[in-house]
Parts: C-alpha cells; structure tokens; sequence
C-alpha cells in the first residue's frame, strides 16, 4: 500500500501543477480507488482540447455518488457526479470499464462547456446535428423534441436525440475519444474543431461518397462518388402535371459527374451515364400514393440517388413531364460540402413526408440550407418546386438564363422536353391524313385499342411508323396505371397482408435502396467507414439479386391481379403494335422491292 500511496501522492502534485479545474472529494474512497479516479481524471484532462481547457477557471467537485442506474453522471452547478456502479469495474481495470467511465466525465464536462457558450443553442450547431429549419421565409425551428430530429439511423447513441444539449455532449465524447469520428461526422468535427479547439490527429478519410444505387438496372448496388468529378450540381425541376399531388412539380438535386478521365468542365454535361440524381421520395417509384397520407404525414421520405437517364425517361416518357436542370452558383468546397451532408442524410435520414409541409420542395431546399451557410437566413426556403426554384433565382443562387434559349438549352442538356409534345407532333400529322377521330393524342390513347385498329389498318408507311410509337407509349402509360393501381391496392390502405407474397417481398427489399443503414445491421455509426464496407458490399449484392429476381416474379405474375379491363386493354394494345409492325414491314418491302423479316 505504501507504493500506491506514493503513487497517489505523485499524482495528486501533477493534477495541482497543471491548475487543473477538476478536484476529486476522497470521502468514502480507499485509496485504490482515489488513485484509479485520479487516473481517469488526469485522461479526462488530457484529452481537453484548448478551449474546454479553459474549465480551469472554475472548481468542479467530482464525486462517486448513487444515481439511477441508467444515469452515469450528473453535471451539477458546480459538482461532477459519477455513479458507483463504474468505480468497481474502474478497480478490476477492464478497458471497457476504463473507456465507460472515461467518455462519461467528458459527456459531463461538455455540458459544463455549453452552459458556459450556448453551443447546442448555435443555428449552425442545429442545423448540423439535425434540428433542421422549416422551409419557410422565416427558417423557424423546433428543437429540443426527440420528433424533430430525424436522424435516427446510424447513430452512436440515441440518447443524444433527445435534445440538442445531450447531442453535443455524446458528440464530445466521440470527438476526443473516436479516431475515425472526423470520417464518420465529418461536418460537425469541423465545427467541434472551430469551437472546442483540435484532438490528437484522426484517422485518414476517404473523401468519395458512398451510396446505394436506387436504379431499376442496378437497384442495390453500391456505388462511389469522387467530389472532385462533380463539376456542378443543378437544381432539377419536374414540371407539373393535372394530377393533384404533382401541380406544382417535383424538386430533386442533379450532380454532374465528369466520366472518369475528362477534367471538370462544361462538357461534362454530356457524360448523362455517370450523372447522378438526388431525389426525397417515399418510394422508389412515386411520392404521390394517397393525397390523405401525404397530408397526415404517414409516408417516410427518404433520400434516394438515381440514375439522371432513368430520371429522364420516367418524367419524359411515361408521366410526359418536361425537366428544368437550372445550375446553382456554388463554389467547389460548397459543392463538397452538399455530397458530404447528402451522404449523412442517405445513410441516417428517416423523416416523414407532408404534402403541405415537408415535401420535396422543404426537404431540398434542407439539404441546400445546412450544407451552405450562406444560405441560412435569406428566407428563400418554399414548400413548392416552382416557388423555390424562382427564389432561388432571385437571391442570384440559381441561374435560370440558362433557360432563356429554348432551342439551346436543349441542346446544352439544361431542358429535357415532355415526349408529350413529340406525340402531338406524330398524332397531328397522322390525324391529318386519316382523319383519325379524336381532337388529341390524350383523347386517341383513351380510346380503346379495337377503337384505334381501324385507322391502324389503313396506314401508310409514314403514318403507322408514327403511330406504332404512339401505340408503345400507350403501352408505357397503361402499364403505368397497372403499377399505380397495385400500388393503391396494397400501399394506400392498411391491407398490406392481404398483398402477395412477391409484393411484400418487393417492398421489403426497396427499403434498403432509401434506408440503406439497414444494410449493416446496427454495426458503426455516421458514413460508413472501410472496415464496413466488405459487409456492405456483400449485402448489397445480395440484395440485387434479390431485387430483380423479385421484379421478374412480380413481372410475371402481375396478369394475375389486373382487372380484366386492364388485361384486356394491355392485350389490345399489343395486337395492334404487333399489326402495325406486320403492315409496315410489308409496306416497306412494296415500296421497295423488299421482303422484310
């Protein structure tokens, strides 16, 4: 005993000389104990960085104590409060027990920090840990309701959800004990750093963002994107259409990725392949599902990344919507900066989608407001597409001249045209020599297909080449009515057991594509690091495969729960594009001298 005295006694000289805030009350305490709770605080102490090192201005008392026992500490006025149940397993020297009790005297030395400066009540603190404004001209907040922050997946500790006090104060912990906390959170280590002062050096970060590809080819892939081959981000605008939930547009986020090799310029552009698309969804396929749970909040919206071709042929083909990419005017590290907060939505983000308050529009512009700063406090923020894209061009952010030449801005891939407008064309000239029957190309596809089939049956070259495409986009358009139909069905009411097996199936397999954290089983924290990313990899190609096996059995399977009228109608519709293709085979071999296969 008396080595552990001396021991005690050395230590006790070092803490005094260092001028050290914490003061450790022995009462009750043998000495083994008093030196083990020295030792920890002397780590504690060590591991400060600069500006939590200024608590030597005051006296902290730290004492054991008995407190609930889901309660570790207790930072009180001017006492440090430790529960006894971690001081035997301090003694026994386990690094569990040491790292426990060592990451709960800086949890309590946090909340000392933020009373002294009001850290978890900076806007700019909020907005990183996920109390996140309204898209509103005001930007109002609610902070301090577990409700409010979204974030939930991925975290190291869902305590710190609860109110942003107890966010920082988890985040301290991770931040001076953590060697990989700066790749995990990177953002709010940035800020930790300019508010607390720097830690022992981290881990190096691999800088790419890490996704899982929500593309009906590669639909659970794992995909990469290096910030240095983004060359802008565009905000992408799906014009509206009659339905309800879709008048007003749809907001989504376009990154120009350069192809691997070409140098970041305006050129890249045209490498569609490798853009990517950053889209708030509920599901893969539609936010729109049922205008009541859109309004009461019951669907999830998540952050899905798509493929920016399949965007294309979605809006312009099948929902014959045009598209507006209109390019934001943000600086490369801003730029970087929106990838870094879209990785920490897509991997932690779990919030709830209202038509009237949290939809596309609001959780876009969320995105844009917390990753850039300088956007905070310019009342730009709107809960419609259009609103927030003209706003965004009056505050000088977005530049819509890229608009002002129709002609060009097609040419420049800024504006991608509604195929509606090429179908009025087609059916125009078509309607003019046949003298087809209905006023437009929406009242033609209506029809039935026995309707159409006579006018098919008298077609020249020109015309039934015009109208086999019009009769394929029928096609697209009535399948398109099958998938929202069976969507209904089995998504808009409480009967999901009453869906088939397939389907289930199919929806419990696209969870992963917007809430991709399930992919790794609770395991780490934050953006996944390398040492999960064999898992993920794994994982993810076992979920494609499961994907598009599901997909083909659904395919298959889908005749079975049509009405008749829609299998009747699908039915049709493929007779006459098979007769169309028959007649114009033999149209092109009379006219010239050639039999057609």
């Amino acid at each position: 005993m008396r080595g552990g005295h001396a021991v005690l006694a050395a230590a006790l000289c070092a803490w005094s000389a260092n001028a050290a805030a914490l003061k450790l009350d022995p009462a009750g305490l043998s000495p083994d104990e008093r030196l083990a709770t020295q030792r920890l605080l002397d780590d504690a102490q060590a591991r400060l960085p600069e500006r939590m090192r200024a608590l030597s201005g005051r006296d902290i008392t730290v004492r054991w104590s008995t407190l609930a026992d889901e309660v570790h500490g207790h930072a009180g006025r001017s006492e440090l409060l430790l529960n006894r149940e971690l001081l035997a397993p301090l003694i026994e020297g386990t690094e569990a027990a040491r790292h426990a009790a060592l990451a709960t005297v800086l949890h309590e030395l946090a909340h000392f920090q933020d009373r002294d400066e009001g850290i978890s009540r900076d806007p700019r603190f909020l907005d990183l840990a996920g109390w996140q404004v309204r898209a509103t001209r005001f930007n109002t907040r609610v902070a301090g309701r577990t409700r409010e922050n979204r974030f939930v997946d991925r975290s190291p500790d869902p305590y710190e959800l609860t109110r942003p006090s107890e966010y920082f104060a988890v985040n301290v912990e991770h931040y001076l004990l953590d060697p990989q906390y700066a790749c995990r959170r990177p953002a709010m280590h940035r800020y930790l750093e300019q508010r607390l002062g720097s830690t022992s050096a981290s881990t190096p970060c691999t800088d790419d963002l890490v996704y899982v590809d929500a593309g009906e080819g590669d639909g659970g892939a794992i995909g990469a994107i290096d910030p240095s081959r983004v060359y802008a981000i565009d905000y992408l605008l799906a014009e509206g259409n009659a339905q309800p939930m879709s008048r007003w547009g749809h907001s989504m986020l376009r990154l120009v990725v350069c192809a691997p090799g070409r140098p970041p310029g305006p050129d890249c552009r045209f490498d569609l392949t490798h853009h990517r698309v950053l889209s708030f969804r509920a599901f893969v396929d539609d936010v729109q599902i049922s205008s009541w749970r859109g309004l009461s909040g019951r669907y999830p919206s998540r952050l899905f990344v798509l493929p920016m071709q399949q965007v294309i042929d979605e809006y312009t083909k099948v929902e014959l919507r045009g598209l507006r990419s209109v390019p934001l005017r943000l600086s490369r590290e801003e730029i970087a900066a929106v990838l870094e907060r879209t990785s920490q939505l897509h991997w932690s983000y779990d919030g709830r989608y209202y038509f009237l308050g949290n939809n596309c529009a609001a959780e876009t512009w969320k995105l844009l407001h917390d990753s850039v700063p300088r956007l905070a406090g310019q009342g730009i923020g709107s809960i419609t597409p259009t609103g927030l894209l003209r706003r965004l061009g009056n505050a000088s952010i977005a530049d819509a001249s890229v608009l002002d030449d129709p002609a060009q801005a097609l040419r420049q891939g800024y504006r991608f045209e509604s195929q509606g407008a090429y179908y009025d064309a087609l059916y125009a000239g078509a309607k003019a020599s046949l003298s087809l029957p209905t006023r437009t190309v929406a009242q033609w596809m209506d029809l039935s297909p026995e309707q159409r089939r006579p006018s098919i049956e008298r077609a020249d070259l020109r015309t039934g080449a015009a109208l086999l495409i019009l009769e394929q986009a029928a096609q697209r358009r009535a399948l398109a009515q099958v998938r929202e139909a069976l969507k209904r069905r089995y998504l808009a009411s409480d009967r999901e057991d009453d869906a088939p097996d397939v389907v289930r199936r199919l929806l419990q397999e696209s969870v992963y594509l917007g809430q991709p954290s399930r992919l790794l089983d609770g395991r780490g924290y934050g953006v996944p690091q390398p040492d999960e990313r064999a898992a993920l990899d794994a994982r993810s190609a076992a979920l494609r495969s499961e994907l598009q096996a599901t997909r083909v059995e659904l395919e298959q399977g889908a005749r079975q729960w049509m009405g008749a009228a829609q299998r009747d109608r699908l039915d049709g519709i493929t007779a006459n594009t098979e007769l169309l293709g028959t007649r114009l085979r033999a149209l092109h071999a009379e006219q010239g001298g050639l039999r057609l296969p």
